[in-house]
């Protein structure tokens, strides 16, 4: 019955990209299957193979090492305003990103991350049967963030199409980046952050190649990546110190506003209908938890958190999801996880316009014009994940 359930949730969900469609005639059907096969290949490998088990058990073990030698670093500065054996979300989850993102800018600094996110980006534009730029942008979004993948593509912005900056951003709005994954992996277990990562960049593929058909001239697909200013090892090292540091208080203030408007939103619909915000979300969304997998008993509660993500940030979902209120059985564990896993909410599009409004005004534009379908893409990428994921766990 389960595998019913999900393949009815599978094709839900590229319907409903398919009736977004700007262009239903011209859809490549051909690259749309194959990478949903590979979906399920690297899912299933991931998630329950000895091999998949072993290379996530090894990054989890790496990131748990790199988040303890932040910790050296956090603890000699805010050391003694934690009590022993107490867990502050703050100090324990977001300052580490400050060591991540030095990490970042020494393999950036380095050429090592330019070389490998370049040459996966030239192997993804042979399957997916999209452009080298739109490639190199989903694997770069991945790692240097949906408002800092802009930058290194800022000379080309000026000369794109508005169809080809929609696969741009929904690829940045549908992935993570690589400076906060270490803080998910201590909210969600590894492995589903990894999974999600993973089928999440093939995801933004087919929901965009569905949603934002067309075809790229070859005299157009030109890969040219701005490289940053040219500074010493030392220059580079603070201003990524302290871009981590931004990101850190930037992500603590969010949470902060959200929470606190959250709880008080929760209160007045308690107080008004007998119900709170988040559980109306989740009688709402509940017949899309049903469908990528959730059992129906456990689906109300899991579409809140998903809806939770959507209305706020991928943060405060995990926060609620890791409080250890719900009980979720090991499947729905797992499809709710990886749906938190990605920047699809309502922020990121000021986030992403922004971003790109900074670089090129006109384009910014264009790119808020388009926001709320490409929140609605992007929401389907996760949709997509957890589903595929819901039929193989």
């Amino acid at each position: 019955m389960k595998y019913i359930i999900g393949i009815v949730g599978l094709f839900v969900v590229l319907a409903l990209a398919w009736v977004a469609s700007n262009d239903k005639k011209n859809i490549k059907y051909r690259p749309v299957l194959i990478m949903i096969v590979l979906q399920f290949v690297f899912g299933f490998i991931l998630l329950n193979t000895d091999a998949g088990n072993f290379l996530i058990a090894n990054i989890a073990t790496g990131f748990g090492l790199l988040l303890k030698c932040a910790g050296e670093g956090v603890n000699f500065v805010f050391g003694n305003m934690v009590n022993d054996n107490k867990y502050t979300f703050f100090i324990s989850v977001l300052l580490p990103i400050v060591f991540i993102s030095a990490l970042i800018g020494i393999l950036q600094h380095w050429k090592i991350l330019p070389f490998i996110i370049k040459y996966i980006g030239l192997v993804l534009s042979k399957i997916n049967g999209m452009g080298q730029l739109e490639s190199y942008n989903a694997v770069a979004s991945a790692v240097l963030g949906q408002s800092e993948v802009f930058i290194s593509v800022k000379k080309q912005l000026a000369f794109l199409p508005d169809h080809r900056m929609y696969t741009l951003c929904a690829s940045a709005m549908s992935t993570v980046s690589m400076s906060i994954v270490g803080a998910y992996m201590l909210m969600i277990k590894p492995e589903y952050v990894v999974t999600a990562i993973v089928l999440n960049l093939f995801g933004g593929f087919i929901i965009s190649s569905i949603i934002n058909p067309y075809t790229v001239k070859p005299e157009d697909d030109v890969l040219e990546v701005q490289l940053e200013k040219k500074q010493s090892f030392f220059e580079m090292l603070g201003e990524y110190i302290m871009d981590g540091f931004k990101v850190a208080m930037i992500v603590g203030a969010m949470l902060i506003g959200f929470v606190a408007l959250i709880a008080m939103v929760n209160g007045i619909f308690t107080w008004i209908i007998g119900i709170s915000f988040q559980d109306t979300l989740g009688y709402i969304f509940s017949p899309f938890a049903f469908l990528m997998g959730v059992p129906w008993d456990e689906a109300i509660k899991a579409a809140s958190v998903m809806a939770t993500k959507l209305v706020s940030n991928e943060f405060v979902a995990m926060m609620s999801l890791s409080s250890g209120d719900f009980n979720f059985s090991d499947k729905t564990l797992a499809i709710v996880s990886v749906f938190l896993v990605s920047f699809a909410n309502f922020s990121s599009i000021g986030i992403i316009s922004g971003a790109v409004k900074g670089l090129n005004a006109e384009k910014g534009n264009v790119v808020a014009r388009f926001g709320l379908k490409l929140l609605y893409g992007a929401t389907l990428v996760s949709v997509l994940t957890a589903t595929v994921v819901g039929l193989i766990v």
